[in-house]
């Protein structure tokens, strides 16, 4: 092995504190401070741009819409306010079918909104129902809900009535014309004066779903026209639905 001459040794040495001296000059700047970290940039909030409970429930459909006889029922109005819920997911593979006839039934595909927005009209002379209800969500969860109700009416063909001990018979379908995409269930029971009808409709990061047994159509009439009217409210709100 070659070994340096201690001549070599000495000069290594003098370079030492000159090559010391040039890294600290590099590092400080013209004032002699060292130059500032750079700061990580923010995280992107990603609740920007949705709705809030206060804004959707300002889209809801006033009172001045519903038919005579109908009023609402304070105990079944819900709202998120102006704050934001973490989104959350639950095991949808076997839902409580029997839900699908109360509110929120939308959240039987497993998926639950940032923010919502909520209410019912009951008519106290034929105890029709009308129920309306806005829900967002992030990203392009909106549409992976629509998705996952025919999923639901896959797992639901058939549930039991707890008051009348009979059965009920669901189907789905998708349906044209409401929103960026929409799709419809319907709940007859041959012991029932009439059947009822769930709509839901996608608006970009919202979906409307509403539930009717107001008509001797099961609901259907009055359930689309409800959702045309909570979707046309959400659009004339400065399109405020989100970017679908």
């Amino acid at each position: 092995m070659r070994l340096p001459s201690p001549a070599a040794k000495m000069l290594a040495v003098a370079a030492l504190p000159l090559a010391l001296v040039a890294c600290s000059a590099e590092s400080a700047d013209s004032t002699g401070a060292s130059p500032a970290a750079a700061s990580p940039s923010q995280a992107k909030d990603p609740n920007a741009g949705l709705l809030t409970g206060a804004q959707l429930k300002e889209a809801l459909a006033p009172a001045s819409y519903f038919p005579s006889g109908f009023a609402a029922d304070p105990s079944l109005a819900r709202d998120t306010g102006d704050t934001y819920q973490p989104p959350a997911t639950h095991d949808a593979a076997e839902p409580r079918c029997a839900d699908l006839g109360a509110t929120s039934w939308i959240s039987l595909t497993g998926v639950e909104g940032v923010s919502f927005a909520q209410n019912s009209y009951i008519n106290q002379n034929t105890s029709a129902e009308l129920d309306q209800e806005i829900d967002v969500y992030r990203g392009t969860t909106a549409s992976d809900v629509l998705k996952g109700l025919a999923d639901v009416v896959a797992a639901c063909p058939t549930y039991q009535d707890s008051d009348t001990h009979s059965t009920v018979t669901v189907t789905g379908a998708a349906t044209p014309g409401l929103g960026d995409e929409a799709y419809t269930i319907t709940l007859t029971d041959d012991a029932w004066e009439s059947g009822t009808t769930l709509i839901a409709a996608r608006a970009g990061t919202a979906v409307v779903s509403v539930l009717s047994t107001d008509g001797a159509d099961n609901g259907a009439a009055s359930a689309k026209k409800l959702t045309a009217q909570v979707l046309s409210s959400l659009k004339s709100g400065s399109g405020a639905a989100g970017q679908g």
